[in-house]
């Protein structure tokens, strides 16, 4: 099949699977290919592929999907876009891997890394017993902060993988101190103590095995609502951890480019360009340089395909310390990417302030009628409205306008059948966007009075007008992937069916054979387990 072969070549492709990311992850995928929803494709489609003449192949069950988000995309200006044909069921009858879960080529770069480098790690009970018997042992979790509020280890403190050889260093209080590295899995467990092995941090370094899925089936209690953070380091830590970067970074074999350099890529036609700010998402709001996007680097490692949609593409990043950069790129490296650089000289110059701009083709044609908070809030009074959700059923679930329901955007029509006859569509998301290009399709679709309420539900929120919770009104999930923490039925069923796919992933990855990884020499091997 000429895909196969053109995931084998040097060149620059872009794989997007355009099916609801439920979907994707429960019926199968590519292994390269991104994530890109049909009812989404506008607000993804500029920060996956920035390119218009990359060469984009979008699959598909069949080729229905498919084909309409070509003719999307062709009108938004993209010039070489071919759909699969048959989709991902003549993919398999090929003979080819199909993937489920998301994320997956991160996720089984992490059960490699495991596998080829003996990554330490400890079960649940053995770390329970350890601390209970007095031994110092810091747990931190290298997930991000809002995934730690969830549910963390008790006494774990929060400390996202990009940052561990910044922050960790200059806070074990000796080297006799077991560092426990966990997340809610394996994958961030595995890599950020690894990270820290490969850094050459003198502690013994551990990974919880099987994260707080791990400690819940043991039958452990775990915390909510935790707020426990690192600061960043003071001047001898930062001193250490600046060294151990650059270590890595020689040893991944990386390439620090200048800002002439970065301005010569950027003009370069035919090849696309990736500028990645790794720190923090507050960091980055308060000053960033221009064109840069948030990447925290943990987050970039374990969901590189939700961030960079074109293989083999130039990837440069940036922070403002020498040391989350290089140690997020040496992941990169051994990820397989084939052109990595380090921004030297950090945030040095002009930088814009706040959230990265959002480039949405085809929002000035989505024309549908707004109407304000304050005026929705009068209609659902007066049981005037009919309000419908696209953001995610996930979201809706924490959060959402009384009355409302949810559905995605390719299903609008169903909801509103039902709706009263007399009542007043109205669409919203979360900042009103997507809920902009429903609108219109809905009204076109059915004829009716149909509004986008104006800045979506974050303008109702801030207005101060009540919201509820629950998953009452929900048609449908397959929006979103849930995993196993967030179901309520079958939920230890749930953690081991997921643990042991993570574990499966080393034999498929192994079968489809189109993965590139790197690994670095490893320092793991004398530590003990």
């Amino acid at each position: 099949m000429a895909l196969k072969a053109a995931l084998r070549t040097h060149d620059e492709l872009v794989i997007l699977d355009v099916r609801e990311e439920g979907r994707f992850a429960d019926r199968g995928h590519l292994l390269f290919a991104a994530s890109a929803p049909l009812g989404r494709i506008e607000l993804l489609i500029r920060r996956l592929v920035p390119r218009d003449d990359t060469r984009i192949v979008l699959t598909d069950e069949g080729e229905t999907l498919a084909h309409r988000a070509a003719s999307l995309l062709r009108g938004f200006g993209y010039t070489d876009v071919s759909v699969l044909a048959g989709g991902i069921e003549a993919w398999a009858a090929a003979g080819y891997e199909l993937f489920t879960g998301v994320h997956v080529p991160s996720k089984a770069f992490g059960e490699v890394v495991e596998h080829e480098q003996g990554t330490p790690r400890l079960e649940a009970a053995e770390i329970h017993r350890l601390r209970d018997a007095g031994q110092d042992v810091v747990i931190v979790d290298g997930r991000p902060y809002a995934e730690y509020q969830v549910m963390s280890i008790p006494g774990g403190i929060d400390c996202p993988n990009a940052e561990l050889v910044y922050r960790v260093p200059d806070r074990v209080p000796s080297p006799d101190t077991l560092v426990v590295v966990n997340c809610a899995g394996r994958t961030r467990s595995i890599i950020g103590a690894q990270t820290l092995i490969n850094a050459g941090l003198p502690n013994r370094v551990v990974a919880l095995k099987n994260g707080t899925m791990g400690w819940e089936i043991a039958g452990l209690p775990l915390e909510y609502g935790q707020s426990r953070t690192l600061p960043p380091p003071g001047p001898e830590g930062l001193a250490w951890s600046r060294h151990a970067a650059l270590d890595l970074a020689r040893r991944a074999g990386l390439r620090f480019i200048d800002r002439a350099t970065l301005e010569r890529f950027r003009a370069e036609a035919g090849r696309s360009l990736y500028l990645f700010d790794v720190r923090g998402p507050e960091e980055y709001l308060a000053g960033h340089l221009p064109g840069a996007r948030s990447a925290s680097g943990g987050q970039l490692v374990q969901e590189t395909d939700r961030y960079v949609g074109t293989l083999r593409s130039r990837i440069v990043l940036v922070d403002d310390d020498a040391v989350r950069a290089p140690v997020t790129a040496s992941w990169l490296v051994q990820l397989g990417w084939p052109e990595v650089y380090v921004l030297e000289g950090g945030l040095s110059g002009a930088l814009e302030v706040g959230p990265e701009p959002l480039q949405v083709p085809g929002l000035a044609e989505a024309r549908a009628p707004f109407i304000t908070p304050a005026a929705l809030a009068e209609r659902i009074g007066a049981g005037q409205a009919f309000v419908i959700d696209i953001e995610s059923s996930l979201t809706f679930r924490k959060v959402h306008i009384p009355g409302a329901w949810f559905t995605t955007r390719r299903r609008l029509a169903e909801a509103a059948a039902q709706a009263p006859a007399e009542a007043l569509l109205v669409v919203t998301s979360e900042d009103g966007i997507l809920a902009r290009f429903g609108a219109t399709e809905l009204a076109a679709a059915t004829g009716r009075d149909v509004q986008a309420l104006l800045g979506g539900t974050a303008a109702w929120r801030a207005a101060g007008h009540v919201l509820e919770q629950g998953d009452a009104r929900i048609l449908t999930t397959e929006d979103i992937w849930y995993p196993p923490h967030f179901r309520s039925r079958d939920r230890e069923a749930g953690m081991h069916a997921y643990l042991q796919w993570e574990l499966d992933l080393v034999a498929q990855i192994a079968r489809d054979g189109d993965a590139r990884f790197h690994l670095l020499p490893s320092a793991s091997r004398d530590v003990a387990a």
